[in-house]
């Protein structure tokens, strides 16, 4: 019977000791967002910061939130306290320099002191060409912050949202059957000839001019799923291209890829973009 015993509490206690064990997931470390103050940082550009702070105070609601500059950011990264809200560089490997500016959530700690890509990330989601932007971002950027701060809450519910990131939301475009899809004409790739567009229009896609896609967006036309990209202006070999589809009424995200830009395969949607879209 002793031995019986000892052989049970040697099955129990480890199990018993596995249950205190909590791992940090990223849903675990950033369940306090709602709580903590979110920094907005100002890139220190008068025209882009006027903007995006108009922008901050009549959509931010997951959270508090304060502005602080550049420097303030830098004095107060490694503060475990704060999140950060804040345009990014981002620099793949085969560019010379930074082709792309991203609106980057990340959590403070002491990490940070080895640099910005050693913060948490929370949520990236690309935003303009870093050299020269081309005005579009300004239109988008209400869809894009109410993008984010979905994504946030989902990730505090989930691993699974947190950690597959803003690909997860393609399965969105199965709901898309009775919305139509409006492609900017500077959307597409330069494979996509108006022959070929002609194939997709009994599909539901439509293809008009970049003017007339974005004042649908400005007007939160119902039913509609706009197109928006965000590739580097050089458009260099080995960078990316993203491709978005974004419901201009209620700003829910149907569609997120991107693509290595190649000699074959330009900027903007590819014609297998379109195939998948066509399939909803």
């Amino acid at each position: 019977m002793r031995k019986i015993l000892l052989l049970a509490a040697a099955v129990i206690i480890p199990v018993m000791m596995s249950a205190q064990v909590q791992i940090d997931t990223k849903k675990v470390k950033i369940e306090d967002f709602t709580e903590k103050t979110t920094k907005v940082v100002m890139t220190g550009n008068f025209f882009f910061d006027q903007s995006f702070k108009d922008e901050i105070m009549s959509r931010w609601r997951i959270s508090p939130f304060e502005f602080c500059s550049l420097e303030e950011f830098q004095s107060l990264k490694t503060d475990d306290s704060y999140y950060f809200l804040m345009v990014v560089k981002g620099q793949y490997r085969k560019e010379s320099r930074p082709g792309l500016s991203m609106l980057s959530v990340m959590k403070g700690g002491p990490d940070a002191e080895k640099g910005i890509s050693k913060m948490l990330d929370v949520v990236t989601v690309p935003l303009m060409s870093a050299e020269d932007p081309s005005g579009r971002e300004f239109i988008f950027m209400p869809a894009i912050l109410d993008i984010i701060q979905d994504h946030i809450l989902r990730s505090m519910e989930t691993d699974v949202a947190g950690y597959s990131g803003l690909s997860g939301y393609n399965e969105n475009i199965m709901e898309a059957e009775n919305k139509d899809i409006i492609m900017a004409e500077d959307d597409l790739s330069s494979g996509l000839t108006p022959d070929v567009m002609k194939e997709f229009e009994s599909k539901g896609i439509i293809v008009t001019d970049t003017d007339t896609a974005d004042e649908m967006m400005l007007d939160n036309t119902p039913n509609a799923l706009v197109s928006f990209t965000v590739y580097p202006s050089d458009r260099a070999a080995g960078s990316y291209c993203y491709k978005m589809l974004i419901d201009a009424q209620t700003h829910k995200l149907y569609y997120y890829r991107r693509h290595k830009i190649s000699r074959h395969n330009g900027p903007g949607f590819l014609i297998e973009d379109l195939d998948r879209i066509a399939d909803r």
